[in-house]
């Protein structure tokens, strides 16, 4: 099934095995090599510094000269985490990643260039929708199209949600700065966004999954003061009316609470948990589940407190 891993399209051939020195090794396949033999293959994988892949071989010794054991430990791990990930989703309609476990899924570039992504949460606008008169949250907004070749910025547009899913601010459209450019293709934003295709589109039927993906990106960060708390959802337990959503914590900064909490489709709860570290992820299928944060409030009030957060959401273009 298509996988994405970091900056490359890459294509599970079958599952990576308990024991790498087994005579039938599983490798994930980057695209760009297809149609070459076997040696040609692994000199081209060197010389790109491709650390996953390969069609299966029957030589181990060739797989030995393709990745160190370190790459393997590396593959494995974000193969564990992919798969863990995609059988919550299809099981119980959501998913909670660790910090430690996303960055697995991730390109080095990502991580490497983490700083500058996060800083750029401290140049948002000021979101003046608020249909409850606050002026707790500033956002930008970008929507991009996803397919299995390519992450196009769209034009800019405004942010909208019929009142059915968001009672509080829906119903009109809401324009929101838009993520700079410099952030819209930033490497770590280019890497989550091909994380959440290669799950997304694997756990969506092959005659539901469109040519490209609509996906809207969200900067959001939910300011708390000593007379206001930050609600990150205050429209309340709710669904977004997309296809899927990624919720990942950029910041937590003097902040209590923001316990993220999940529903089924009845409104019975299935599970909480809160978005402590930088990385730490939820994945939600939208159809299935509702979603709401608990607010935050400053732990000291002399000090400015706030949470980022990037939302993504993928729907059927």
């Amino acid at each position: 099934m298509p996988f994405i891993v970091g900056e490359r399209l890459l294509v599970l051939i079958q599952s990576f095995p308990r024991k790498w020195e087994s005579s039938r090794i599983a490798f994930l396949l980057d695209t760009r090599f297809r149609g070459y033999d076997t040696n040609h293959l692994i000199d081209l994988m060197l010389s790109n510094n491709v650390k996953i892949l390969i069609v299966p071989i029957s030589l181990a010794t060739m797989t030995r000269r393709a990745m160190t054991a370190k790459q393997i430990e590396s593959v494995d791990a974000a193969h564990a985490t992919a798969a863990a990930t995609t059988k919550l989703l299809r099981d119980y309609g959501f998913a909670w990643a660790r910090s430690n476990e996303f960055r697995t899924l991730l390109a080095d570039s990502a991580t490497e260039n983490w700083h500058s992504f996060a800083a750029s949460w401290n140049d948002l606008g000021v979101d003046t929708y608020m249909a409850d008169g606050g002026r707790y949250r500033r956002r930008r907004f970008s929507a991009f199209a996803v397919s299995s070749n390519a992450i196009v910025l769209k034009p800019h547009q405004p942010h909208y949600q019929s009142q059915d899913y968001n009672p509080l601010n829906g119903g009109i459209e809401r324009w929101f700065l838009p993520f700079k450019n410099e952030i819209a293709s930033h490497p770590t934003l280019q890497a989550i966004l091909q994380v959440c295709y290669g799950i997304f589109n694997a756990l969506t039927s092959l005659n539901s999954r469109p040519p490209a993906w609509h996906v809207e990106c969200h900067q959001f960060r939910i300011e708390a003061k000593h007379n206001q708390q930050g609600q990150p959802t205050p429209e309340g337990l709710h669904r977004d009316g997309v296809d899927w959503v990624l919720v990942m914590l950029v910041t937590r900064e003097n902040v209590a609470e923001g316990v993220t909490t999940i529903y089924d489709s009845s409104k019975r709860p299935l599970g909480s948990f809160t978005l402590a570290t930088a990385f730490d992820a939820a994945f939600v299928d939208d159809s299935r589940v509702y979603h709401g944060v608990t607010a935050v409030k400053p732990i000291d009030p002399q000090r400015a407190a706030y949470r980022d957060v990037l939302v993504v959401t993928f729907r059927r273009a």
